[in-house]
């Protein structure tokens, strides 16, 4: 009998041993399955979070090649947001003035999707260019004229674009930083192609919102880790970079924005980095007790959500969902709802509409099924931007309608 091997941290490389949450076995959240393949088999992974006690990463095992979970085909199109869209606006506006971008200035944004962002770049006469690794996405873009290199980041990518003639005097990337297996790489490859005096923004979901929030469902394979700033300096240390400021911002449940810069640049600290640590600090984040005790949280919204839809369906009442997002899959799979709780979802991505959601197999139609139907409920799944759902469909409420945000613990909204 042989012993599993203890995985290694993909930060710092100790070994880990401590769960932060065990969400069983799921299938790839953006692995929808065709009409005609309804009666076809897929596969499910272990969706077992863990952290490093020598760097405090929090981490999923590597289950599947990135290339496979950010096929060509990929579904997820930023663009179909609006509430997103206007966040990037301000973004390409607040960015501009505060480091003085303009015709001469290079921005390169990674993971750039259907150029749902740089476009306000390029409507500003801002030279930019995507690095973008779906195809599909990377086609929408250019249609908005957002040159797009298709193209998993890291080192190696990096130094052909500085071989090209490429280097940014503003590098980004938007909830990307936690889809890499690499982070080293990833990182490192930044360093390579910032100018010298350059300034990288990076954001994403912060860890501690997502503890305080109990957003469980926001862990899926396509997020290989889920960071703090006390996991990240290390990682910026190694590559000789500078983290000079940090803002804290209110998209996907709480994210955080880190603007970092070569270690010697002129970019003054504002201290808001050293700031966030001692709130993390103070929060828990460098004790393993803190982590452990977030898996009994998450039980007990399982059971919560469960036990509603079990009452209202026993109730003769109708359900359906809105918005066929990652986030959603993990949430339907860990509490076992399927078609039996849930007639349908509905989704504006016309690359959804017609596909069933991995692993429960509820369809996804197009929005306009919910004034035909008139469900009691709609279960809002992407509910980071609940406001924006329920601004939506506010007609509901015409035939009594009522909204269910699951998260932190199910709430219904008349």
């Amino acid at each position: 009998m042989t012993t599993a091997a203890v995985p290694a941290c993909r930060a710092c490389g100790a070994a880990l041993r401590d769960t932060f949450v065990d969400l069983g076995l799921s299938p790839v959240s953006n692995a929808f399955i065709p009409a005609d393949r309804a009666r076809t088999g897929e596969m499910f992974y272990p969706l077992h979070a863990q952290v490093c006690r020598a760097c405090w990463l929090v981490q999923l095992e590597d289950v599947e090649r990135a290339e496979n979970l950010f096929p060509d085909d990929y579904v997820y199109f930023s663009s179909y947001s609006t509430s997103w869209l206007e966040h990037a606006r301000r973004y390409v506006t607040a960015v501009s003035a505060r480091f003085g971008l303009g015709p001469h200035s290079q921005v390169v944004e990674v993971a750039s999707n259907d150029g749902y962002l740089l476009q306000y770049f390029v409507q500003a006469g801002v030279p930019c260019l995507g690095v973008e690794p779906t195809a599909n996405t990377a086609r929408a873009a250019r249609e908005k004229g957002v040159p797009t290199r298709e193209a998993f980041f890291g080192v190696a990518t990096a130094r052909q674009l500085l071989a090209e003639g490429c280097q940014a005097d503003l590098l980004l990337g938007n909830n990307v930083l936690a889809h890499v297996p690499d982070i080293n790489d990833f990182v490192g490859g930044m360093a390579v192609l910032l100018k010298p005096e350059g300034v990288i923004t990076l954001e994403f979901p912060h860890l501690l919102r997502l503890m305080e929030g109990n957003q469980f469902d926001t862990i899926y394979h396509e997020h290989f880790s889920y960071l703090s700033l006390i996991a990240l300096l290390p990682v910026f240390d190694r590559a000789g970079l500078r983290v000079f400021d940090v803002e804290t911002l209110p998209t996907h449940g709480g994210s955080l924005r880190l603007y970092a810069c070569h270690r010697p640049a002129s970019h003054a600290d504002t201290g808001a980095a050293g700031a966030l640590v001692a709130r993390e600090e103070a929060a828990g984040l460098r004790r393993v007790e803190t982590y452990a005790a977030f898996d009994a949280k998450v039980r007990e919204t399982k059971r919560a959500l469960v036990e509603f839809l079990i009452t209202q369906t026993r109730a003769g009442r109708r359900i359906a969902a809105y918005g066929a997002a990652a986030k959603g899959n993990t949430l339907l799979n860990y509490c076992g709802i399927r078609a039996d709780f849930i007639d349908y979802v509905v989704d504006r991505n016309p690359v959804k509409q017609g596909m069933l959601l991995p692993g429960t197999r509820i369809p996804v139609l197009a929005p306009e099924r919910i004034a035909e139907t008139r469900p009691d409920y709609l279960l809002i799944l992407p509910w980071n931007i609940k406001d924006e759902i329920i601004g939506q469909m506010a007609f509901i409420r015409e035939w009594g309608g009522k909204f269910v945000v699951p998260i932190p613990r199910p709430e219904v909204i008349a």
